[in-house]
Parts: structure tokens; sequence; C-alpha cells
């Protein structure tokens, strides 16, 4: 099972080729949601949007969005900075959305472009492991956002029937949970 260590310069991590392909579909499936190609980036650097020229708020990274999403996994991955207050939740997200998508958006694209595609051993720096880890957590994020996951769900998690369509999902939010666990020890 992949495990990260630290290394000279940075940590390391040897993925199958299966897990190199979970992790590679999980991220690039959220950075999608977030309304990128995680692959390619326009030439704004604004790939999560590309509106990035198209008017002048978009040029300094302003948004007309106000609210909440309303798919629950990207009001998960981008929430209310105020949760009382909605007029000033929509002002910070008018002037913070953008960029905290594309920053969602280019950790995507660091998983992505370190690790391969058919498995293997991953080399990362310290600020590509600090991607890594907010990738990462975007997916289980959003991953437990469809599975349910509250205070609870370690109990339901570790003791849910292999049956369960769910099975499998439990299996790989746990298994990046590990992952990430191993990735902050090898960063410490």
């Amino acid at each position: 099972m992949a495990r990260f260590r630290a290394s000279q310069g940075g940590v390391t991590a040897r993925f199958g080729a299966a897990q190199a392909r979970i992790v590679r579909d999980l991220v690039s499936q959220v950075a999608e949601l977030l309304g990128a190609d995680p692959e390619t980036e326009t030439d704004e650097g604004h790939g999560a949007n590309g509106s990035a020229g198209q008017d002048l708020e978009a040029g300094f990274g302003l948004t007309d969005a106000t609210e909440a999403p309303r798919d629950p996994v990207l009001a998960r991955l981008l929430p209310d900075a105020y949760r009382d207050d909605p007029e000033a939740a929509g002002e910070f997200r008018r002037y913070t959305e953008l960029s905290l998508r594309d920053g969602k958006v280019a950790a995507a694209r660091t998983v992505l472009g370190t690790l391969p595609a058919r498995g293997g051993r991953v080399r990362l720096s310290q600020p590509d492991a600090e991607a890594w880890l907010r990738a990462l957590n975007d997916v289980r994020l959003a991953l437990g956002v469809r599975l349910g996951v509250t205070d609870d769900f370690e109990e339901v998690g570790n003791g849910i029937n292999p049956a369960d369509p769910r099975a499998a999902y439990v299996w790989v939010y746990h298994w990046l949970a590990y992952l990430q666990e191993s990735l902050v020890e090898a960063l410490s």
C-alpha cells in the first residue's frame, strides 16, 4: 500500500497502477467539479472558470457568485465564510471564490503532474507535498459528503457490510486518510 516517507529534499512514495488510477480519477473529478479541465490551463491562468480577461471583474479575480453552490460537494469545498451573515458571506465569496477554485485546481494539477498514470515512484518537494495534502483533502471532503460522513462515521465505516455498494468508497475514504497521515508524518 502506498505510504509517504521522508527523503532527501522532500518525500517519496510508490504507487501501484490501481492506486495511481484511483487517486488520479478522484482528483480529476474534483477539479472538473470545480469547473476546470485539470489537465490543461488557459493562457490567463484561470482554468477553473475560463473567464479571465473577459471583463474587468474577472481580470481581478472577482465573480458575481454571492451564494453558496447548490451542489452539496461544491458547497463543502467552497463554504461560506460567514454562516450567520449572508450579506458578508456573499461579499467575501465574490472576492475569493475564483482564487479558491484556482488554488484547488492548481493542487489537483500538481498531483496529476507528479503521479505517473501507471503508478510508480513519486518524489515530492515540500511545496508539491503541500499541494498533495490540499488535493487529497478536497477528495476526502467530496467523498465525505457523498458518503454522509458525520462524527459517528468511524463506527459505520468500519462495520460496513462488504456487499453494501458504498463499501469500496468507504475503503478509499479510509485509505486516503492513511495516505494523508503518512504524508503529514513524512513532512514532520
